[in-house]
């Protein structure tokens, strides 16, 4: 979704008639269309906002410069996880680094763009969680990737067999089932199948937690990635957008903006921003700037729901907000 977004500038000049600042948009540089000359605009923005999702920090490099002002006219990506700070060895940063190697290699801190993200990166603090889902889909893909019924051979007459007898006879009934779908067995060994049954062996709610588990840890509702959560449902595909704004891509998009508003980037007084108004009016809605209707009690309740369940909203809190909505909790 960031992707999608296109830059464009304004400046403020205060209003006297409404008493507060105002956007003026202005002609934007020539690096907004395509930062990087050799690849697509959407291309660098997709892969800095996957490196501030997973990395919390994202860089560009300035490759070239406008003659006449010295501020930046192209850029490259640099993939966060080829760039080591050697003044902040991380995962949680704290400020932009004076000390950055691509690669093994020193490069000047001054032409490098560094956009640190007001959320710590997924990959350290979901490391857990991650670790947790990958386990549990390795498991379902073990059982996926068998043919023939779960289940045990059980010697019930007959000399003992050997452990290396009783592998060679695993392996030759998986094989017959397998080859033949139809497996014979003596008097002396009896076919037990597993109880199990397919949802448990692919571990089907324990694996729709931990997708739960991973929305709350990457900050975005779960309904949007297809997790079923009680009690809550959205009405349609705009509010879907303009939740995944609001819950999911905000604080990415607010980063993006404020680090190439910088006097770095641009003249004092200029500011980049992603054309979101754009995406959300395609929807039919627009933004809280731009957009001041009230909610019903019901929307209110729905989106106080998952500040709850995502712990940034108190039950308490919560109460309060939809009781001033005139709704019942």
């Amino acid at each position: 979704m960031v992707a999608s977004l296109d830059f464009r500038t304004y400046r403020l000049e205060w209003d006297e008639a409404s008493e507060r600042y105002v956007k003026r948009y202005v002609p934007g540089e020539s690096w907004m269309t395509r930062p990087d000359p050799k690849c697509t605009r959407n291309f660098m923005i997709a892969n800095l906002t996957q490196d501030l999702l997973m990395h919390g920090r994202g860089f560009w490099y300035v490759t070239s410069r406008y003659q006449g002002t010295g501020f930046p006219a192209s850029f490259v990506w640099l993939p966060a996880d080829n760039v080591t700070t050697t003044d902040q060895a991380g995962p949680e940063w704290y400020g932009p680094s004076d000390d950055i190697q691509y690669n093994g290699v020193d490069i000047d801190p001054t032409q490098v763009v560094q956009f640190l993200s007001p959320v710590n990166g997924l990959l350290w603090q979901g490391e857990r969680s991650i670790d947790i889902a990958y386990r549990l889909d390795e498991a379902a893909r073990r059982f996926a990737n068998s043919e023939i019924a779960a289940g045990v051979l059980q010697q019930v007459d007959g000399e003992p067999l050997s452990g290396d007898e009783l592998s060679e006879l695993a392996s030759a009934w998986a094989d017959a089932r397998r080859n033949r779908a139809i497996g014979a067995l003596n008097s002396n060994v009896k076919w037990v199948e597993s109880t199990a049954t397919a949802d448990k062996l692919q571990m089907l709610e324990s694996r729709q937690y931990q997708a739960l588990e991973l929305a709350r840890v990457a900050n975005i509702p779960p309904y949007l990635v297809g997790v079923d959560v009680g009690g809550y449902t959205y009405q349609n595909i705009d509010t879907a957008r303009r939740d995944l704004y609001l819950f999911g891509a905000k604080p990415i998009v607010d980063c993006i903006q404020s680090t190439l508003s910088s006097d770095q980037i641009l003249a004092h007084g200029k500011h980049v921003e992603l054309d979101v108004d754009t995406y959300l009016n395609g929807a039919g809605l627009e933004t809280d700037e731009t957009n001041e209707r009230s909610l019903s009690a019901a929307e209110v309740a729905q989106k106080v729901y998952l500040a709850v369940v995502n712990g940034v909203m108190t039950v308490d809190e919560a109460r309060d907000m939809i009781r001033d909505a005139g709704g019942n909790l």
